[in-house]
């Protein structure tokens, strides 16, 4: 059983990562209900997908700049302070989107500022709670790890989307959602405040790592060459900027299956958390990826199963069809971002975990916000069905062209880690 059910180790031998792994994962749910709660908010009082497309771009521009200056701090200061000074910023911005829907302040701008400000904290501090992990538990033990937290984070990704939709169909209002995060992430809060200091490793005769955009340089210059790390970058963002619908989830909930605006919630909220079922089952069922060498070929054909179940999903009208083309697509979803981050951090010396970190943060979560963006400004011409499979055979011929421009990513071997 042991083969094919998730490696429960890492849980067992370290208490600290037991501690973040729980944290993260409650309050994802919470963070994750606000986020359907963000999009069905906007798309009502603008009726507009290319304006829920927009709330990825406000997303995108901070995730950026504060990403990649977040893991210099990461590398330069202790990871712990540095991801509870982060978190406590997220937790705030939670109580603005909660007072702005108890105030009725009806303002697609308000939203737009909360979203931008949350996005910074998050691209800080996600570097340092990456980068934490390989200082929690051995080396050998990263996959497995890796795949417990994408539980957790899938957990938070099909509960939240849920209980978010059924939440505000229940209440008839975003309001209860929010309210729902406030607590939810104080969890994590109290998670890492509980973490064990975590200065940089200093090796004698090295210089101490200093933050600032210098450090940034140096991040990209270690980046300069190292194929296999720049390919685990690449790949991910074909599969999110041209194979991700989500911004499309409020349109397509309303047009697509219709209803009552109780019912569209619901409809948006099982839409949302689909692919997350698939990422949990997969995450759940892991075991075997723990033997799996060719790491970087599994990345190409994970990413050529989601785009071609997302490709499926745009052509089908029957509900239970299109989540399970969701579902599939989560779970393929899942898989890739198991070996990627594994690569990541198997790959790359402990004293530029945080710099690379900020660079896969910007990647990873970029990317989904700059497919927003591309999928409502598509949608927005060519309508929502042309979006959805347009971007997703887009996803299988670049992933497929990719792979074939660098050999290199395809042998990868995890066991001698090559960046």
């Amino acid at each position: 059983m042991a083969r094919i059910f998730a490696d429960l180790t890492p849980l067992r031998v370290s208490a600290p990562y037991r501690r973040l792994w729980a944290g993260l994962g409650i309050s994802n749910v919470g963070q994750q209900m606000t986020s359907v709660a963000v999009g069905l908010q906007v798309y009502d009082l603008t009726k507009s997908s290319f304006m829920v497309g927009l709330v990825g771009l406000f997303q995108l521009i901070p995730l950026i700049g504060f990403g990649l200056y977040g893991g210099t701090l990461s590398d330069a200061f202790d990871r712990r302070l540095v991801g509870l000074i982060s978190a406590l910023g997220l937790w705030g911005c939670s109580l603005l989107f909660m007072l702005q829907s108890a105030l009725s302040v009806n303002s697609v701008g308000v939203l737009f500022l909360v979203v931008a400000v949350q996005s910074a904290f998050f691209a800080v501090g996600n570097p340092a709670r990456q980068a934490i992990i390989p200082r929690l538990v051995p080396k050998e033990m990263l996959p497995a790890a890796n795949a417990l937290s994408m539980i957790t984070w899938n957990i938070g990704f099909t509960l939240g989307p849920l209980i978010g939709g059924l939440v505000i169909a229940a209440f008839g209002t975003v309001s209860a959602a929010y309210v729902i995060d406030v607590v939810a992430f104080a969890i994590v809060v109290w998670a890492m405040w509980r973490l064990p200091s975590l200065p940089p490793i200093l090796i004698a005769g090295d210089v101490r790592p200093r933050a600032g955009w210098g450090a940034v340089k140096e991040g990209f210059v270690f980046l300069k060459g190292k194929r296999n790390l720049q390919m685990s970058f690449y790949e991910d963002i074909i599969a999110m900027v041209f194979g991700m619908p989500r911004a499309l989830f409020p349109a397509i909930a309303a047009q697509w299956y219709g209803g009552s605006m109780r019912e569209v919630a619901m409809v948006l909220g099982f839409l949302a958390a689909a692919p997350a079922i698939g990422a949990l089952l997969s995450s759940i069922f892991s075991g075997p990826l723990g033997a799996v060498r060719a790491q970087g070929r599994w990345v190409i054909i994970s990413i050529v199963v989601w785009g071609s179940t997302i490709a499926a999903f745009g052509m089908v009208r029957w509900l239970p069809l299109a989540l399970l083309f969701l579902i599939i697509a989560g779970a393929a979803d899942n898989v890739s971002a198991i070996f990627r981050t594994t690569i990541m951090q198997a790959a790359t010396p402990d004293e530029y975990r945080g710099r690379l970190q900020g660079i896969f943060t910007v990647v990873v979560a970029g990317g989904p916000r700059l497919g927003d963006v591309e999928a409502g400004a598509v949608a927005a011409v060519a309508g929502e069905a042309f979006a959805v499979i347009s971007g997703g055979v887009m996803c299988v011929v670049l992933a497929l062209g990719l792979g074939r421009a660098m050999p290199s990513f395809w042998k990868y071997d995890a066991r001698h880690p090559i960046p």
